[in-house]
């Protein structure tokens, strides 16, 4: 059995703002000293030493937590494309606010985010796409490391569609709400039986411990 440990990346200066980041991969999605220090406390409160690799999304917020992260364990790193954000299109880089505003009928309400509908008005990328995305990163990499645990850096969408996936894909995407920055979500697959297990879900490391 595999087992996936997915991370969150830190607080970016977008996160702050209520920005959609999808891939937008410049300073306004890099981390703040909030997020640094996010990923500093989970650095020394959950020990990764025991785990065998890093995989992370290759945009600049994920590569610096994971490297954080990484400090002491010194695991062996790689970069996955599999692992990036949702791409919101054109909505990339706007204010959640004033798209809920503007929008009301592809949004959640209780959660303030998108529905699955809302692709076609941002020219985003679709809530199926990037379930199967997340869904095919731990098929291949189950069948690459079938005994492996692997620590996995990435984004709030991408965690939410592979939750959704190990699920098998509920018809309604949103009774799973995106993890919190940092959070940690423990996913196993069995890949003789092509089998997901969700261990936990958005836990948070305990800076009083």
């Amino acid at each position: 059995m595999t087992d996936f440990y997915f991370v969150r990346h830190g607080q970016t200066t977008a996160n702050a703002a209520g920005l959609k980041q999808g891939t937008i991969n410049t300073k306004i999605t890099f981390l703040t000293e909030t997020g640094k220090k996010q990923a500093q406390t989970v650095h020394k409160h959950f020990d990764i030493s025991f785990a065998d690799r890093i995989v992370a999304s290759p945009l600049q917020r994920t590569k610096d937590t994971a490297d954080i992260l990484n400090q002491s364990a010194h695991l062996p790193i790689t970069y996955d494309k599999l692992l990036l954000e949702i791409s919101y299109g054109n909505w990339d880089g706007s204010k959640n606010a004033d798209l809920e505003a503007k929008y009301p009928q592809v949004f959640d309400h209780v959660l303030n985010d998108v529905l699955p509908s809302y692709a076609p008005l941002a020219h985003g990328e679709t809530f199926t796409h990037v379930i199967d995305r997340a869904d095919h990163f731990m098929s291949v990499t189950a069948q690459r490391y079938p005994d492996e645990k692997i620590i996995v850096v990435t984004h709030g969408f991408t965690i939410k569609a592979a939750v959704l996936a190990a699920l098998g894909r509920p018809d309604n995407p949103m009774v799973v709400e995106e993890p919190d920055n940092l959070s940690i979500t423990r996913i196993t697959r069995k890949a003789s039986s092509d089998n997901y297990y969700l261990r936990y879900y958005n836990r948070v490391v305990d800076s009083k411990s």
